[in-house]
This record gives C-alpha cells, structure tokens and sequence, in this order.
C-alpha cells in the first residue's frame, strides 16, 4: 500500500469516528484514533498491525493513559460506583460477625419495620385490612397478565409470569427457609389463610414486576407507575408482617426483569423460526 492510500484511509477513519465510542482497549475510542492519525497502521499480507490495533501483542491496559481514566470517571461513573461498592463490601464481608445458628436471621427490612409490626401485632383488624388489600392487588396482577394474552393476544407476559413461578417453585422447595419470628398470617392473605407458602422468592413482588414491565412496552406509563407505587406498599407490608424477609423481595424484583427478559428472547426465537419455515417452504 503506498503512502497516499495509507493516508485516505487515515482520513477516512478520523472523518467517521463517532463520539464517546468505546474501542478495542476498553477504555474509549480516543486512544484508537489518536493512533490511526499517526498512520501507524500498515497492512501486510491482510494482516492488519501497529500500535492501535489489538494484534500487536500488548496488553490492553499498557495503552491506558491519565487521559483514559478521566475520560472513564467523567462518561462512565456508574460502573465506577460500582467498583468502589466492591471494595467497600469486600471489607464487610471479610470482617463481619456471622450470625450463630441458634439465632434468627439478621434481616434490615425487619429491623426498618419494627413499629409497623407491632402496630399490625396490636391491631389484627388492620392486619386483615391490609392482608385483604394486598389479595386485590395481586388479582390486579393476574388479571392484567391474562388480559394481555387472551384479550390483546400477547403471550409476553404470561410466558414471563410461568418461567417465574416455576424456577421460584424450584428454588423455594430446594432451600425451604424458616418461617420469620412474628409472623402474622391472616386468612384474608394470598395464598388463602398462608397455609404453607415458599418463602423465597417473592411471586408477589415478581408478579407486580412483570406487569410493570409490559404496561411500560405499551405506554402505559401512569398505570404503570400505580403498579410500582402499590408494589413498594406491598413490600413493606410483608416485611411488617414478616411474610418475607428482605432478600425474597429484592430477589423478586430481579426475577421479574430477569425472565420478562427470557420471554421476550423466547418470543424472537419463536418469531425467527417461524420466518425461517415460511421462506424454506417458499423457496
């Protein structure tokens, strides 16, 4: 390649470089450019070489520089809050007290909802009350999630709603938690009476999730909005009544983003194979 050539394609790179473009180095794209403008770049039998390409044998942090790190903590602080949230919980985690076995579990919801327990322990009309309420707002869930399939005819929402009750069925009788200290049941609750129930994770607040998710799709912003509000009023009555501990609510709020996620894949899989048999029966 001669010396002009080389020099268009530099141009070319410089003049298409998009902004705050992550590179090769994984730090930001000014690192690669600065290097095609040097004309560093030389291509010999196809094979592409020189210092801002990845074939040179160095490492990638070697080619960080004090530009680099600002550039990270200015365009990329969450991941940087991320990071020291590692270190901070790495000291905690090696320096903490576990909890002894003859103990009850430590749980900060329960600790956060003290006054509220003993409000519901003093008054059981008002834990009925509130157990009555939160039986409504998971026939709001359900009903939602099924009017989505069988009136509107997409089946996202409840494809979501069955991988979650049925990994949560699984992980809830693998690990069969205690019953927290104080519980208080009502008969008024869902399940009905609380019987028997899997403690974690939380089908409530999963549920709650899932149906958030897909009135978002569909610009429903304001009921979707409501469904959070009662979602967070849902999680700290149950903390109140000890019905879960903290990690079953947190959980299921992972739970339901993680498999409305699966469903949606599972649908485009679905959809992509149905595209690919129609063009092989054209064809």
């Amino acid at each position: 390649m001669n010396g002009a050539t080389l020099t268009q394609c530099s141009s070319a790179v410089l003049h298409r470089r998009p902004a705050n473009k992550l590179a090769a180095n994984g730090v930001n794209g000014d690192s690669y450019y600065r290097a095609a403008a040097k004309g560093a770049v030389e291509i010999i039998g196809g094979k592409k070489m020189g210092n801002g390409g990845s074939g040179n044998g160095r490492a990638s942090f070697l080619s960080w520089t004090l530009q680099d790190a600002v550039y990270v903590a200015r365009h990329h602080w969450i991941p940087c809050v991320f990071a020291m949230g590692l270190l901070f919980f790495m000291g905690v985690e090696y320096t903490l007290r576990m909890v002894p076995a003859s103990s009850p579990p430590f749980d900060l919801g329960f600790i956060a909802t003290r006054p509220l327990h003993r409000l519901l322990s003093s008054s059981p009309q008002l834990n009925t009350l509130f157990a009555a309420l939160n039986t409504a707002f998971v026939g709001m869930q359900t009903a939602y999630i099924l009017w989505t399939w069988l009136i509107e005819g997409r089946p996202r929402a409840t494809i979501s709603a069955l991988f979650m009750f049925t990994f949560r069925g699984i992980l809830g009788y693998s690990t069969q938690l205690p019953l927290p200290q104080g519980f208080l049941g009502s008969g008024m609750d869902f399940p009905v009476g609380n019987v028997s129930f899997f403690l974690f994770y939380s089908g409530h607040v999963a549920g709650s999730v899932i149906a958030s998710l897909d009135m978002r799709r569909m610009h429903r912003w304001e009921l979707a909005w409501l469904f959070d509000v009662l979602n967070v009023l849902q999680a700290v009555r149950l903390l109140g009544t000890r019905g879960h501990y903290t990690i079953d609510l947190a959980v299921g709020v992972g739970a339901g983003i993680l498999f409305d996620c699966l469903a949606g894949k599972y649908e485009q899989s679905k959809s992509k194979m149905g595209s690919a048999a129609k063009e092989s029966l054209l064809s």
